[in-house]
């Protein structure tokens, strides 16, 4: 008799589960007359319902985005970092840091700049440059200070900080208007022919430049940068010249032609009938000398002052 009990009483309790099941389905019980109705979801038993947590990335609560929740930096030190980025950083991430013309990235949505605190993080790529994204070192960061740096790296984080959303640009930053012809067209003329005239003439290569390059902004960062962006030593470098190599073997013989890539083991030529010729390095065997025409440009990038730069700027915009 035992195991016929056993059935049964399992028998029971099945059914009992089932029963429960669908009234646990439908719902609260509906509300008595003169009581509020239970609200949706509402935890069984009456139990309060959990409170959303604050401090979310929603639209409602925008003062939450990490970027935001830094301490205000030095007013003094972004005002420093602002000019530093409208010379160095603009032209190829934008006026409002979303990206320029010459492809930067928008560094309102950068991941490295989210988690950066006070540069740590900025100022290597701004020194050697990044693989992914690729941001290879332009002509002018090596020589920056770190000093430097630290203050661009707090001007990007106080426009961060104003942002209304993730990716968006600060409230009244666009359209902007930069007035960046400031300086002495005369004194700019003077420094050109002292510094720049033994390679380029306002009559020659730079006949019309400023009829074919409008904006005085992008103008004077090609100037600056020696092409509008010149990054690296080979010849996919942003100057209208390639840097050109010329290598003499032990024998006397000379390999002349675009230079594709240099180490310290190897040093590999562009030849214009051929394939490129990779010759082996072994100290200063064979002698290699490199002709970069962005050699003086980087040569200035530690002599010339604001001043000068808007000068020059000032003088070659008149080139028309």
């Amino acid at each position: 008799m035992r195991p016929k009990t056993t059935v049964a009483a399992a028998a029971f309790l099945l059914l009992a589960s089932i029963a429960v099941r669908p009234a646990a389905q439908a719902g609260p019980p509906p509300a008595q007359p003169g009581q509020a109705p239970p609200a949706p979801n509402a935890p069984p038993g009456g139990a309060q319902a959990p409170v959303p947590v604050q401090g979310g990335r929603g639209r409602g609560n925008p003062a939450t985005f990490p970027a935001q929740q830094r301490p205000p930096g030095d007013p003094a030190l972004i005002a420093r970092g602002q000019g530093l980025y409208g010379v160095n950083c603009r032209i190829c991430h934008g006026a409002d840091l979303r990206g320029g013309d010459m492809g930067g990235i928008n560094l309102l949505r950068s991941q490295l700049v989210l988690n950066d605190q006070k540069g740590e993080l900025i100022l290597p790529v701004v020194h050697n440059g990044r693989q992914n994204p690729g941001m290879p070192p332009m002509p002018p960061f090596p020589n920056l200070p770190d000093d430097d740096v630290k203050a661009l790296a707090e001007y990007i984080h106080s426009v961060a900080a104003t942002m209304r959303g993730q990716g968006n640009p600060p409230p009244g930053s666009e359209p902007v208007a930069l007035k960046v012809v400031v300086g002495d067209p005369a004194a700019g003329k003077a420094y050109f022919t002292a510094k720049c005239s033994s390679c380029h003439s306002p009559t020659g290569d730079l006949q019309g430049l400023a009829t074919r390059i409008t904006d005085p902004m992008l103008l004077q960062a090609n100037w600056v940068s020696g092409g509008g962006g010149g990054r690296g030593r080979g010849a996919g470098s942003g100057s209208s010249k390639p840097v050109t190599v010329t290598v003499t073997m032990p024998s006397g013989q000379k390999i002349e032609g675009p230079l594709d890539r240099i180490d310290d083991f190897i040093v590999v030529v562009k030849q214009a009938d051929g394939p490129p010729r990779a010759i082996r390095r072994d100290g200063a065997v064979p002698k290699v000398e490199i002709h970069d025409p962005l050699d003086g440009h980087r040569q200035l990038l530690t002599v010339y002052t604001d001043k000068d730069i808007h000068d020059v700027t000032a003088f070659l915009v008149t080139l028309k």
